[in-house]
C-alpha cells in the first residue's frame, strides 16, 4: 500500500503502521497500544489493533 493511500484512511492497522516506520509488526501493535492509551485518557473511544491517521500522523513524527 503506498504511503499516500494511508494518510487517506481514517485508521490504520497494525500492518500499516509497521509499513510506514519500517518495524516488525509487533512493535507496530505496541506503538498502536500506547497511542490508544493516550487516546482513552483523554476520553476518547480506540479500536484495538487500529489507530487513528491523524491522530498517528500528528504523534508520530516522520
Amino acid at each position: 500500500m503506498k504511503l499516500d493511500t494511508q494518510q487517506n484512511r481514517k485508521f490504520l492497522s497494525a500492518s500499516d503502521v509497521a509499513t510506514i516506520l519500517d518495524v516488525s509488526r509487533s512493535t507496530a501493535y505496541r506503538i498502536i497500544r500506547r497511542l490508544n492509551r493516550d487516546l482513552e485518557k483523554s476520553g476518547k473511544i480506540t479500536i484495538p489493533g487500529k489507530i487513528s491517521s491523524k491522530y498517528f500522523y500528528e504523534n508520530v513524527y516522520l
